[in-house]
């Protein structure tokens, strides 16, 4: 009987897995070290690149600054020009107001309409006035309604009279006083305020 000793064999094949073993293990240890050293390069690269945006951004604010502040000074005075224009329109508007009332009146009266008393309080003007007939009257009331100077017409009163023989009606009227200054002005506010509003995302 052949009797063969297999231990050399066995101890061969153990110590080539155990060399391939610490082969794997190598291999991994320089990947894990490869991966890691790549992601803190990667790390390293973009901290370098958000400090020098940090140090760009001080430069340009420290370049800028002159400007921004001008540009501030700029609107400030801007803000007052403008307040000082809005009181030197309101006293226009204000001392010859009257004038453009009385005249745009005396454009919007028909023929054959008189108006025979004019009072006016805060704003409101009262009319009390004379026709052949209500077509005039109605005419008279749409001339208001197109007029920049007017609006909230209303016939309050109309009646049938006698005058000298001759058969007339009798009317009263009420309308707003305005001014298309004042108007453009409070519709320039409005856009003003939506656009602020639409800047700052409320």
């Amino acid at each position: 009987m052949i009797t063969i000793n297999l231990l050399p064999v066995r101890e061969e094949r153990r110590k080539a897995d155990l060399i391939q073993l610490g082969l794997t293990l190598v291999a991994t240890l320089v990947i894990s070290l490869l991966v890691v050293g790549g992601f803190h390069w990667k790390l390293r690269g973009d901290l370098a690149e958000a400090r020098l945006q940090v140090v760009q951004a001080k430069s340009q604010i420290t370049h800028f600054g002159p400007q921004l502040k001008q540009v501030e000074k700029f609107r400030k005075a801007k803000s007052e020009i403008e307040k000082k224009l809005e009181v030197i329109e309101e006293l226009d508007d204000s001392r010859s107001g009257p004038v453009r009332v009385m005249d745009e009146l005396a454009r919007r009266t028909p023929d054959r309409v008189w108006l025979t008393k004019l009072s006016a309080k805060n704003q409101k003007l009262t009319l009390h006035g004379m026709s052949l007939d209500n077509e005039l009257v109605a005419l008279f009331l749409t001339g208001l309604n197109k007029s920049p100077y007017f609006k909230d017409v209303e016939l309050l009163e109309t009646e049938a009279k006698k005058v000298d023989g001759y058969k007339l009606n009798s009317f009263e009227v009420s309308a707003q006083m305005t001014s298309p200054a004042a108007t453009r002005r409070e519709q320039e506010k409005k856009l003003n305020a939506a656009g602020g509003a639409l800047a700052t995302g409320q």
